[in-house]
């Protein structure tokens, strides 16, 4: 076994596609698995931190709490974004619930009622905390991104899905202005957030859907067009401040990986298997030591759907993929969903401690 590291040696050597002395590990759950994990561990319901203690989570955020006015009325049923005023309202289903998105107030609004659409100054939020926050995550490795970016599914939740795909077609000034304000506002306000980090965020985790299970939701040219265009300057801010960039992509994203690694970017996230060109053999085979890789466990798979035994030989599977050479973190592909047992979901971190060690 390679020496011991500590959380963020770890992380930073698998970003720098070297082997470290185990994967990383990163976790993301819906709140019903989430409580039952806590149970299980016998934590308190609130204790976030005990659980990632407890599973062995290599990742810390650090953000900044605002401190501005009230953007957004109230909605009654409805639960309000305080910074973009998104709406979304509780669906059940037989294992928990979902907070969907509804509504959707801006979707046919033309540029000036996107101009006049409250959004927060990067004056309202509280810096001054963030030492004090790197300092008491010293040994993990930080996430110091204001938010994910984002533009389909975010201008999507105020314009709808469908809108929004039209405005990138069509290049719809409405559209373009709301994504150009909400991406200045996060990339302003990562950009403080990193000043008064002095060094210590060492990643920042930005995201943006680009595909379905079957393929691309939007074109090479669009993407170009509209998308990398948006998310250079997060790149380039990062590489000012020496962090990474990591993207999340939903379903076959993998034909946007090349110009990924000319913007910068240097890690991807969710890497759903099921999707085309998304297996983490031909990840692993075309972009293995040029792009870093995080996720990969499915939460549609025998997570949610399986027994302990297979769970535990699913990532196995993946482990023995991706691991080689290094460059890879165990994290499931999405939040882990309210279907899946307790015990697959301890089973899939247990592997991932006996398994995912370096010898």
């Amino acid at each position: 076994m390679l020496k011991t590291m500590t959380s963020r040696e770890r992380v930073l050597t698998t970003f720098a596609n070297r082997e470290a002395d185990r994967t990383p590990i990163n976790y993301q759950a819906n709140p019903g698995i989430d409580g039952r994990l806590k149970a299980h561990f016998g934590l308190q319901a609130g204790d976030d931190e005990g659980l990632r203690q407890a599973l062995g989570v290599d990742f810390r955020t650090v953000g900044a709490p605002y401190v501005g006015p009230k953007l957004h009325a109230d909605v009654p049923n409805r639960r309000v974004d305080p910074f973009f005023g998104y709406r979304t309202r509780y669906i059940e289903h037989e294992s928990g619930g979902y907070w969907e998105w509804c509504d959707f107030p801006l979707l046919d609004a033309d540029e000036e009622t996107v101009a006049k659409w409250p959004l927060p100054s990067p004056d309202d939020f509280d810096y001054s905390v963030i030492p004090e926050l790197c300092r008491q995550n010293d040994e993990y490795a930080l996430n110091g991104s204001a938010g994910y970016g984002d533009i389909i599914n975010g201008n999507g939740f105020l314009r709808g899905t469908e809108g929004t795909l039209i405005d990138l077609i069509t290049d719809d000034p409405a559209g373009m202005l709301l994504a150009d304000r909400r991406m200045r506002f996060q990339l302003d306000v990562t950009e403080r957030i990193l000043e008064a980090a002095k060094g210590r965020v060492d990643f920042l985790w930005l995201g943006e859907d680009l595909g379905t299970q079957i393929g691309q939701m939007i074109s090479l040219e669009t993407f170009r067009k509209h998308i990398r265009s948006r998310y250079q300057p997060f790149c380039d801010l990062a590489k000012s401040h020496n962090a990474h960039v990591m993207v999340h992509t939903c379903g076959c994203s993998s034909w946007a990986y090349e110009d990924f690694i000319e913007m910068g970017i240097t890690v991807v996230d969710t890497l759903q298997p099921e999707a085309k060109d998304m297996s983490p053999a031909y990840l692993k085979k075309t972009f293995g030591g040029r792009l870093a890789f995080h996720g990969c466990i499915s939460t549609a798979g025998p997570v949610a759907y399986g027994t302990v035994d297979e769970v535990a030989q699913y990532c196995r599977d993946i482990l023995d993929i991706m691991m080689p050479g290094g460059g890879y973190c165990f994290a499931p592909t999405h939040e882990l969903q309210d279907n899946s047992p307790t015990e697959n979901v301890v089973a899939m971190y247990e592997t991932a401690w006996t398994h995912g060690v370096y010898t």
